[in-house]
């Protein structure tokens, strides 16, 4: 049974940046559990699969997911998706969650509400992903509340850091340089038409070498004439020799000096000097041909 079958869903309390403030006043609302009720919905939840149990437990923990998810909102994003992810993790929570444990749901579920709005904005701070080890997670969401004060760290800062979170002290660098980092078009938006704007997009210094139709028609031309020269060069060599190096070679399908052994009747000593010999001649020829 997946989380959404479980649990129920909350339509009727849509978070949209219109409705934000009234979702959040309504969730406040919400009456909160003691922790016998808590217990016996779980409880009833577990052995019977009570979707009016799951619905209370759930309601009921709404404002905390609210709380947590207004401590991500310096990453940029807005807070209506992060409470939405968090609710998301909220839900995993409830279908989980086991009153043996003996500790309250909000408890056990402020694991589940964090990673899911962890992981929302990993996949959504910026086009390119900035973390992605285990190493580079732990210092996108640490790094940040372990800086003492604006500006880039100096090396004390750096070894200091790197020893609290259990990182290299590369790795800390590394980070700091991607999230001091923004995303750029590629191209200058219609309306920017700022001529110091448009010069650092990449558009204005990335080189496309396939670009030039000159440089095209030249490289397509060296191409023909290699391929004229190689065939005339070809040509110089008997029968069998141009066989092994066409095959040896220039076919995708290689056979080894055994096999063409066993074809021709003689042995693989004599393939490799057949082909050695022609690859000889070949190198000769093919200057004079130019």
């Amino acid at each position: 049974m997946t989380t959404t079958a479980l649990v129920p869903r909350i339509d009727h309390l849509p978070i949209t940046a219109d409705s934000l403030e009234s979702y959040i006043q309504a969730v406040g609302r919400a009456p909160m559990l003691s922790v016998e009720e808590e217990q016996e919905l779980a409880q009833r939840l577990q052995l019977r699969h009570d979707l009016q149990a799951a619905q209370r437990l759930v309601m009921a923990h709404l404002r905390f997911v609210v709380h947590i998810a207004r401590g991500y909102i310096g990453y940029g994003l807005p807070l209506a998706d992060l409470i939405q992810e968090g609710n998301v993790g909220l839900m995993k929570a409830v279908k989980r969650f086991d009153p043996a444990y003996g500790v309250r749901l909000v408890s056990f579920a402020v694991h589940w509400i964090r990673a899911e709005i962890h992981e929302f904005i990993l996949h959504n701070w910026r086009i390119v992903k900035v973390a992605t080890t285990k190493a580079q997670r732990k210092l996108f969401f640490k790094l940040r509340s372990s800086k003492k004060r604006l500006g880039w760290l100096n090396h004390d800062e750096v070894n200091t850091i790197a020893r609290e979170l259990g990182v290299s002290a590369a790795n800390v660098m590394e980070m700091e340089a991607r999230l001091s980092g923004h995303d750029l078009p590629f191209d200058p938006a219609d309306n920017d038409s700022d001529d110091e704007h448009e010069a650092f997009t990449p558009a204005a210094y990335l080189r496309d070498e396939q670009a030039n139709p000159a440089e095209a028609l030249e490289r397509d031309d060296w191409e023909e004439q290699s391929t004229r020269r190689l065939s005339a060069a070809l040509e110089l060599l008997d029968p069998r020799s141009r066989d092994i190096v066409q095959r040896r070679w220039l076919n995708d399908d290689k056979p080894t000096l055994h096999q063409l052994a066993a074809e021709y009747r003689i042995s693989a000593e004599r393939i490799r000097q057949l082909e050695a010999n022609a690859m000889k001649k070949l190198r000769t020829a093919l200057p004079a041909l130019a």
